[in-house]
């Protein structure tokens, strides 16, 4: 896997300006995006499952709430806590099903989260999506913050496609296959274009009050 650096993240923003038109906008907006950044650890990936389909501000309390009744979330933590409890702070019972089966798989060693994050993505991904919990969406964001994957990009997020459709003055979003098919073209810096379009975005959501997407 090639190593992030400010000369290599620079770079790709420019190549990207240079492809599309709406990245071009995001680049002159904001400049080289910060990019979002994690562990390769367990409790990163636990935090992205908890994260899923509500919002921050609720995730956010309900993964306090976890933090508060383990102490530290670990795989172990999860595997040997009383599960009825930790479902009381508010994960729904497929999330807590999903908590665990990553956990019984980093127990295991079936999945090794520091030779993901080393590994080049295909593989990295194929090793995530044989674990179940771990759907495309998580482990191309997983990717993308903690092995810090240039290329690493999740084509799903409502987030990127809302970006790309208000830069580029498009009148509606395009479908999740239409934009994955027309990230293609930003090879091999797709990770660098979801932090200009997510850097865009929460710049534009900041100057009217509004919390971070």
């Amino acid at each position: 896997m090639t190593e992030l650096t400010p000369r290599k993240l620079k770079a790709g923003c420019e190549e990207l300006a240079r492809r599309d038109t709406a990245l071009k906008r995001a680049y002159a907006a904001i400049g080289v995006p910060e990019w979002r950044e994690g562990d390769a650890s367990y409790p990163v990936l636990a935090k992205m499952i908890a994260y899923q389909q509500i919002t921050t501000k609720a995730a956010t309390t309900i993964w306090g709430r976890v933090e508060e009744f383990l102490g530290e979330v670990t795989p172990e933590a999860v595997l040997g806590c009383d599960q009825e409890q930790l479902r009381t702070c508010g994960l729904s019972r497929p999330k807590l099903a999903h908590l665990n089966s990553i956990a019984e798989a980093v127990v295991s060693g079936t999945l090794n989260l520091e030779r993901v994050a080393g590994a080049e993505i295909d593989s990295a991904r194929e090793e995530m999506l044989r674990v179940k919990g771990i759907g495309p969406w998580t482990a191309d964001l997983f990717l993308l913050y903690a092995a810090r994957n240039m290329d690493a990009f999740p084509a799903g997020d409502v987030g990127l496609m809302e970006a790309h459709k208000r830069l580029g003055g498009y009148d509606t979003r395009m479908t999740n296959k239409e934009f994955s098919d027309h990230a293609e073209g930003w090879r091999p810096y797709r990770g660098v274009a979801a932090h200009l379009l997510w850097g865009w975005l929460n710049a534009e959501r900041a100057k009217n009050g509004q919390p971070p997407a």
